[in-house]
């Protein structure tokens, strides 16, 4: 749908016109998983695949939404109602973001906001954090709120973790706001810093595909919030803040300190990951980008095996994709479902697709670059 497109979407729901449209992309995640929650580190770039919102203000104390992907028309609610636990559907998102700017002292009384997306829904890809995104990097421009962007991603984690009772991670929120055009972004989770490092595959000859398996997933149910509660009862048994606190070089110590085996699990993969982060930094560092294919390979076994966070349709699309010539494949998100990343040649990258299609006929497969932060379109 083009700007034009948008703005006439706006007033068809609305009968006005938008003030003005905003942008934020969906991530897909290089490497380091489930390593943001324990301050480690990751490495996302920004998709080319966005949530656009066609934005004007309220002041009259009403929330109202619409959206060109989902059905049920515009749903409204009273700013003045909204508490965690309140909403539902994917209303939830922008309801949270609001409520959480409100809590943080920003006066905001109220918008309207159509949304349309070509984000994949449930592919691990973070529709949900484009769709929180953009709508308080709209809100906060809109009512002349200069707010810096890793500040705007923590709100919106707030709003997740709050709100909605994901107990999400930074991650995707930041590589939403943050990440910038031809760029991964390396963050260290517990500082906040961030480095933007160059990623040119098609300089290089190189393709990386996404494959979504379309297998769902919710990050809001039991699983994640299992995940994440046995990451932190592994460091307390270990007198640490986080896992990330546990050096590579001891890992073996720690391991046998631990005295179950899924906290051994646990704490083996996020130790390993937050390595494997650095390891592929170094090589792009080095121009060795062919060489962080078994890498990403790596990752994937690690996620498999000891954080058991794989499904058969992911490690079928990954084991199809390395048998046919791959450098390297591996999930990616949240995992129980969603996508894997396929690092190829890119004169063998046609052909490994339809590969993987007809190994797994539903998936759903894009060659991707890494794309731009939020920003506003007009």
């Amino acid at each position: 749908m083009t700007q034009a497109a948008l703005d006439i979407a706006f007033k068809d729901v609305y009968g006005r016109a938008p003030e003005g449209a905003w942008a934020a992309p969906g991530r897909v995640n290089l490497i380091g998983e489930h390593t943001d929650y324990n301050d480690g580190f990751v490495m996302p770039f920004a998709l080319p695949h966005t949530t656009r919102a066609a934005v004007a203000r309220r002041d009259d104390g009403r929330l109202r939404v619409h959206s060109a992907d989902m059905d049920g028309g515009v749903v409204e609610l009273r700013v003045a109602d909204l508490e965690p636990g309140t909403a539902s559907g994917w209303a939830t998102y922008p309801a949270a973001v609001l409520w959480t700017l409100r809590e943080a002292g920003h006066d905001i009384p109220g918008a309207d906001i159509h949304y349309d997306s070509t984000v994949p829904v449930g592919g691990g890809l973070s529709s949900s954090a484009a769709l929180q995104v953009v709508t308080a990097l709209a809100l906060t421009e809109l009512h002349g709120l200069d707010l810096p962007r890793q500040d705007l991603a923590l709100l919106c984690q707030r709003s997740e973790n709050v709100y909605v009772g994901a107990p999400v991670g930074v991650m995707d929120q930041t590589a939403s706001a943050c990440c910038t055009s031809g760029h991964a972004l390396h963050l260290d989770v517990r500082g906040l810093q961030q480095r933007q490092v160059p990623f040119d595959l098609a300089a290089e000859g190189l393709q990386l595909l996404v494959v979504d398996t379309r297998v769902k997933h919710a990050h809001a149910d039991g699983a994640y919030a299992q995940l994440r509660s046995g990451c932190e009862a592994s460091a307390a048994a270990l007198g640490l803040p986080a896992l990330r606190d546990v050096a590579y070089p001891q890992l073996d110590a720690a391991l046998v300190a631990l005295p179950e085996e899924r906290m051994r699990r646990l704490t083996r993969h996020i130790v390993t990951e937050n390595r494997r982060v650095e390891r592929v930094l170094a090589l792009l560092d080095a121009g060795r980008t062919r060489e962080i294919g078994p890498v990403l390979t790596e990752g994937h076994v690690s996620l498999r095996d000891d954080f058991q966070i794989s499904c058969p349709e992911l490690d079928l699309v990954v084991d199809t994709a390395l048998a046919g010539g791959a450098l390297g494949a591996r999930m990616t998100g949240g995992g129980f479902g969603g996508s894997a990343i396929v690092l190829v040649e890119e004169d063998r990258a046609a052909e490994l697709g339809e590969t993987i299609a007809r190994a797994l006929p539903q998936v759903r497969r894009f060659a991707t670059t890494p794309g731009a932060g939020a920003h506003r379109l007009w």
